[in-house]
């Protein structure tokens, strides 16, 4: 069960390193615009605020990672905390900016996180 936990663990983590590239390198550009259902015109005014956005869910990503890679209590911690931020993190922007961000972010993350906790 470790191993499913932690291979969901780091497919969370990828899809945050590619949210990541999609609002820090590729939000002005014709993919990053059709992810995130932006006009070329907003995508130009708000361009430091999705590299923002995307700074912080590399952080997530960062964590996650850290918490594969420090394994025993301390990654266990670290995983259940950065799947927990993941997955609220995902319930308000689906709230918010669009229900897609449910199955995008909070339904792995949540998986992710069952799998961590029975896997413990």
């Amino acid at each position: 069960m470790i191993i499913l936990a932690n291979v969901l663990v780091a497919l969370v983590a990828l899809i945050h390193v590619y949210i990541l590239v999609l609002e820090m390198f590729l939000w002005t550009k014709p993919q990053g615009r059709k992810a995130f259902g932006l006009s070329e015109e907003f995508a130009q005014q708000t361009k430091v605020l999705g590299a923002n956005q995307g700074l912080y869910n590399g952080f997530l990503a960062a964590g996650l990672v850290g918490g594969l890679i420090a394994g025993g209590d301390t990654g266990y911690a670290a995983k259940l905390f950065f799947l927990a931020c993941v997955a609220v993190a995902g319930v308000y922007g689906a709230a918010t900016a669009s229900r897609r961000i449910l199955f995008v972010q909070t339904v792995p993350a949540v998986l992710a996180l069952v799998a961590v906790i029975i896997a413990g």
